[in-house]
């Protein structure tokens, strides 16, 4: 495989990758939580889309077959996630903080 094939493979996966943090599947390693941002996984979608077309021609069969499945999964993770209340996140974030309080209440009691 040549240099740039595997350079523009690299590039694929960091955005994948990126995008499904973006969609709440994948922990951002700078936190440990998993959150979504939607409109940055929009986005991600439409430069992949866009970066498909420009390379049309000019990449192995293997690495568009690559590209196209890992669009069709993320299209799909999307619309998947599009279709879920907002208050999911922050019904998380809340039982997280309360639980957090309640540790720190027992350790103040000294339970």
């Amino acid at each position: 495989m040549e240099k740039n094939d595997q350079l523009f493979m690299q590039l694929i996966y960091m955005f994948h990758t990126s995008a499904m943090q973006g969609l709440g599947k994948i922990a951002d390693p700078a936190t440990g939580q998993a959150n979504r941002n939607l409109e940055y996984v929009s986005q991600t979608i439409d430069l992949m889309e866009m970066l498909k077309v420009k390379v049309k021609g000019n990449i192995s069969e293997d690495i568009e077959k690559m590209l196209d499945g890992m669009l069709s999964e993320l299209k799909l993770n999307y619309v998947d996630e599009k279709g879920k209340p907002e208050q999911k996140e922050e019904v998380k974030k809340e039982k997280v903080s309360k639980a957090k309080t309640k540790k720190k209440k027992k350790k103040k009691d000294g339970k």
